[in-house]
């Protein structure tokens, strides 16, 4: 009898370490960003007139917002080192953008037989995670071939050395389809970031030199219309389940 029940308190410590998350990993660890009901905890442009809104509880954005200067959702919270996760999606692509570069795998441009740079016309819109206070650091979010998750500000800063341009150009294109949702996991550290898109890996430990120890997030504004036309890519985007982990 007494064999009989260590075998099964020995079962039944195997089934807690089976069941239970690792300390620190467990989604009860993240803290919501976002309550599905309003824009607590975020700072609405002043001006913006109600163009960044909640919508049937994901944060909605329309490009227009009537602010003047910077346009973008940002915390009201600074981050250091962080886990964040964001549900993200682009809702339509009015704009066809004439001039996409081909994105080669070192982060620079794919050029022809005369060395010009080769160009497309894509359907687009744009918008983006900027982070730790700076729109460099941006990870980016559009229709772009390379796919999203890429690091434009350092990507094309010809004066960072080559292995951090390499290192913030994605590694595959994990975009779903346009109108359905993604999910970001970002992780910084120190000065290193990691992307992962839809369960996929797109950057990897890249290095983000000078980035600033902490600073907030925001949700990115882009594209301008003239004349009633957009002549630029809008952020026509939404996004939901936005928490964060803290280091």
């Amino acid at each position: 009898m007494r064999n009989a029940k260590n075998s099964i308190r020995s079962i039944a410590a195997v089934v807690v370490l089976i069941v239970l998350p690792p300390r620190g990993e467990g989604a009860s660890d993240f803290v919501s960003l976002f309550n599905g009901r309003d824009l607590t905890g975020w700072k609405i442009p002043a001006g913006d007139n109600g163009h960044w809104r909640v919508v049937d509880g994901v944060i909605d954005y329309d490009a227009e917002s009537e602010a003047r200067g910077d346009k973008s959702l940002w915390s009201e919270r600074s981050f250091g080192d962080f886990i964040l996760r964001v549900d993200w999606r682009i809702k339509s692509t009015p704009y066809v953008n004439p001039a996409v570069p081909i994105i080669r795998f070192d982060g620079t441009h794919k050029k022809d037989a005369t060395g010009r740079e080769i160009r497309l016309s894509v359907p687009d819109s744009d918008s983006g995670i900027y982070l730790r206070g700076s729109s460099k650091s941006q990870v980016n979010i559009w229709c772009w071939p390379t796919g999203s998750g890429e690091v434009y500000g350092y990507r094309t800063d010809t004066s960072m050395p080559a292995a951090v341009r390499a290192g913030v150009t994605p590694k595959r294109n994990a975009d779903r389809d346009v109108g359905q949702w993604n999910t970001f996991e970002i992780t910084m550290r120190g000065d290193r970031l990691t992307v992962v898109l839809n369960g996929e890996e797109v950057i990897g430990n890249a290095q983000l030199p000078g980035i600033d120890a902490r600073g907030p997030i925001a949700l990115q504004h882009h594209g301008e219309k003239k004349g009633g036309a957009w002549v630029a890519p809008p952020s026509l985007v939404q996004f939901r389940n936005i928490s964060v982990r803290e280091f």
